[in-house]
């Protein structure tokens, strides 16, 4: 079987660090015996250049006609001045609407070696390995009504609507619990079930899908409590499931535990097609210099391998192979540390393709 993968450079960083996770994949395919198949396509501020728009047709045929996304990054400054409803960022929520990936999954998890580039003591994030799991097609960023509208007296009044429906819970309920029950079979399910009636629906109709999962383990936690527990005693999560804006703070919140965000991928699943990505941004500051970690887009093709192929084993290849790079002492400069050895982009990549 051949795997067809749509590769969207974008934006920034997106076109140094995406060429070296493909290069990862074509070599734990080579060692695994699978194969690849890469077209690449315009998305996010390119291909508002490009065509006009940051998410074309040619972009949205190839996409789902592909059985998974490798997504490198959009946006910058040069596309900030645009109106909301073409910038860069669209042609992301675009993929996302598209292709149905409702759920997004983001570990964080602390490399024993890059304990100390933490801002948190060592003793507090050692050990760390959460995986947040963020609705991601409802909520607040897609909920109707939404706008900025003028008032009678002038003044101008901005909305959005938070809203869920009941199968929108259920079914990102399920994949947290299916995904705690490969882990240490735990979930933590933040809400703010005491203000916001959105909420207080998804607080019952989470535990009402818990009740076909009785090997896990199900708690409940606000929102505020849980952005300071995972300061105070980030150690006692396993799995965090959550709506969609709370998802996205908490999520980079988790990520900054681990000292880099140039180390975390991401996941976004429950459609056909699995869009998998690093969570940093385009960085535009440092694009073109060959000084972008590369890890998180590598780390984020064994995720694909993981959860839209089931190659377990050639996930666990890629995951060992960066360790490895790393207990060797070779760091980009994000993760930097006094005695270790300075590398870029390309020669990162070279170094875990070379250890898988």
């Amino acid at each position: 079987m051949i795997y067809r993968i749509a590769v969207l450079p974008g934006d920034g960083i997106g076109k140094e660090i995406t060429p070296e996770a493909v290069e990862a994949l074509k070599k734990v395919g080579a060692k695994c015996g699978l194969s690849f198949e890469f077209e690449e396509a315009l998305i996010g501020g390119c291909a508002i250049d490009a065509t006009g728009g940051p998410f074309p047709e040619a972009t949205q045929k190839l996409v789902k006609d592909s059985d998974a996304v490798l997504l490198g990054a959009v946006g910058g400054p040069k596309w900030e001045g645009l109106d909301y409803s073409i910038r860069p960022e669209r042609g992301l929520l675009g993929l996302r609407e598209v292709l149905g990936t409702f759920a997004n999954l983001r570990p964080a998890k602390v490399y024993p070696m890059l304990a100390d580039a933490s801002t948190l003591k060592k003793e507090v994030i050692e050990g760390i390995d959460i995986m947040v799991v963020r609705e991601l097609t409802g909520g607040l960023y897609f909920g109707r009504p939404k706008g900025i509208e003028k008032l009678p007296d002038g003044t101008e009044r901005g909305v959005n609507t938070l809203t869920y429906t009941t199968p929108e819970i259920e079914r990102i309920a399920r994949v947290a619990f299916d995904v705690a029950g490969k882990r240490r079979k735990k979930v933590t399910s933040v809400d703010k079930a005491n203000v916001l009636e959105s909420t207080e629906l998804w607080r019952r109709v989470v535990s009402e899908v818990h009740k076909g999962y009785p090997d896990v383990e199900l708690g409940h936690m606000y929102v505020d409590n849980c952005a300071m527990q995972l300061i105070r005693n980030p150690r006692q999560f396993d799995v965090i499931v959550t709506e969609n804006m709370f998802g996205d703070i908490l999520s980079d919140e988790a990520s900054m535990l681990t000292g880099s965000i140039g180390m975390l991928p991401s996941a976004s699943i429950g459609g056909k097609v699995g869009i998998f990505e690093p969570i940093h941004g385009s960085a535009p500051d440092i694009a073109g210099q060959d000084k972008a970690n590369p890890i998180a887009t590598i780390l984020s093709v064994a995720m694909m391998l993981r959860y839209s192929f089931n190659q377990e084993k050639a996930a666990e290849v890629i995951e060992e192979a960066v360790l490895k790079v790393l207990e060797k002492g070779y760091r980009t400069g994000d993760i930097m540390q006094p005695g270790m050895k300075l590398v870029g982009t390309r020669e990162m990549g070279r170094l875990v393709r070379e250890g898988i």
